[in-house]
């Protein structure tokens, strides 16, 4: 006979056992907790809205354009749409800007912030109770540039642009060939100040301000602005032509099926009709589509005949 502790020591083990299979047992049997769903990034660009623009300072006859932006979109992205909605093609963009004027509730005042180029029009119209931010265009202090323009354009003597006083020379080459929709880069030309009383000219920079040095002119100097072409600049590259595709639209697909069946009916009425049945042979118990292929086969022999006649043999 056993020891009575030994028996409680065998008992304790075994109740451990049977607890640590149950448990195994449970975990084994449990569902997996599913991982968490990827939720999509509150990005700005990701988040759109509308924003109401008034833009008298364009057209007298334009009150509002109402344009659907992001939270992400600039300020002087949000003018350039507006010239682009208005095919204004030769107006600056750095010519206009965004103003907003924001009403206080309480006070009843209205206070007019003018905003950066960098500035996101849409995330500070979320900042304030709708109907209490209005955004207006308007435009900054320029002047009249005359550009002696027939390198971009041979039919072309000149155009005059309206610039800001921050408008450089590319900037001003870029407004130029977006006027004649040309798709060559600025790179390949250049903005010339000419002076023809005095034979003088002088190529200007890319940072340059065309309206600073315009300005700085005398009154009565017949100096004028040019565009040449650049002489070290790459030449085009050749334009190619796609190749024409083949392509039988789907309306061409049923009418090409009802002739063939049509030119089918047509062959086998005229066969039902000839001697040639009554007579019986070859053609005697003849389809519909047997008859169409023997009258086409003969078809093509006849023209293959026809066109080794017509061509000269050789001497």
């Amino acid at each position: 006979m056993e020891p009575p502790v030994a028996r409680r020591s065998q008992g304790h083990c075994g109740l451990s056992i049977v607890r640590a299979s149950s448990r195994a047992h449970v975990m084994a049997t449990v569902t997996p907790v599913p991982a968490p769903r990827m939720r999509l990034a509150l990005h700005p660009h990701n988040i759109h809205t509308t924003i109401k623009v008034y833009a008298r300072c364009l057209r007298p006859d334009i009150e509002y354009k109402t344009l659907s932006v992001t939270w992400g979109t600039r300020a002087q992205e949000v003018v350039s749409t507006l010239l682009g909605k208005f095919r204004m093609r030769h107006r600056d963009p750095r010519l206009f800007y965004l103003s907003m004027e924001v009403r206080v509730r309480a006070a009843g005042l209205r206070t007019t912030l003018v905003l950066d180029d960098d500035a996101r029009p849409a995330a500070l119209q979320a900042c304030h109770p709708k109907g209490y931010s209005k955004f207006s265009l308007q435009m900054r202090p320029g002047g009249l540039i005359k550009i002696y323009d027939s390198a971009l354009m041979s039919s072309s003597q000149y155009k005059c642009l309206l610039t800001s006083e921050r408008t450089t020379v590319d900037e001003v080459l870029a407004i130029l060939l977006h006027c004649y929709d040309s798709t060559e880069g600025v790179e390949r030309f250049s903005l010339y100040e000419v002076s023809p009383s005095q034979e003088y000219e002088r190529k200007l920079h890319a940072d340059d301000l065309p309206l600073t040095v315009q300005r700085a002119w005398p009154s009565d100097t017949d100096c004028h602005f040019r565009v040449r072409r650049n002489p070290r600049a790459p030449p085009l590259p050749p334009r190619t032509l796609p190749a024409p595709e083949e392509t039988t639209s789907e309306d061409e697909e049923p009418s090409r099926a009802l002739s063939a069946l049509s030119l089918e009916a047509e062959v086998y009425a005229k066969f039902i009709q000839s001697p040639l049945v009554a007579s019986g042979g070859e053609w005697c118990g003849a389809t519909t589509r047997d008859v169409t292929r023997r009258v086409k086969s003969r078809r093509d022999a006849a023209c293959g005949t026809a066109r080794d006649a017509a061509r000269p043999h050789a001497m």
